[in-house]
């Protein structure tokens, strides 16, 4: 690392991952059926299906809220059940911006984001309640 101070990964407080798809079709099915999926095998918070664009994303898209200690499991288990969706994850910290637009992970094509909407400075947010009951493995 050259330049600035070391971050700890103890300023991450949860992750979000957002599961983009084309509203009205069979790609929407597709992302709506791994949401099903991802609730009934891990213990997150699924938010609200958008059919459109919302905040800085550019498309219709759902988001899951997760603790750190998911990561390890949940981060594999999209990588290899996405098929083909595109799902960005980025940390959440007290820097929405940095979150989304520097230290994030793309699984599938990248999208692009709306930067500017975002904040520079803000309360990190920590997962919050569960809204899922795992029945199955991960």
């Amino acid at each position: 690392m050259s330049g600035g101070a070391v971050r700890r990964v103890a300023e991450i407080a949860s992750y979000h991952a957002h599961i983009y798809f084309e509203p009205g079709g069979e790609e929407r099915d597709r992302a709506l059926a791994l949401r099903e999926t991802i609730g009934e095998r891990f213990a997150v918070r699924l938010g609200t299906v958008w059919d459109r664009p919302v905040g800085p994303h550019s498309r219709a898209m759902y988001q899951v809220a997760f603790e750190p200690a998911l990561f390890g499991t949940l981060v594999p288990f999209l990588m290899l059940n996405a098929g083909g969706l595109s799902v960005l994850i980025h940390p959440n910290t007290r820097n929405m911006r940095r979150d989304h637009l520097e230290d994030r992970l793309w699984l599938g094509t990248p999208l692009d984001l709306k930067g500017e909407v975002l904040a520079e400075e803000n309360e990190a947010e920590l997962a919050g309640e569960v809204n899922t009951a795992p029945t199955a493995e991960p």
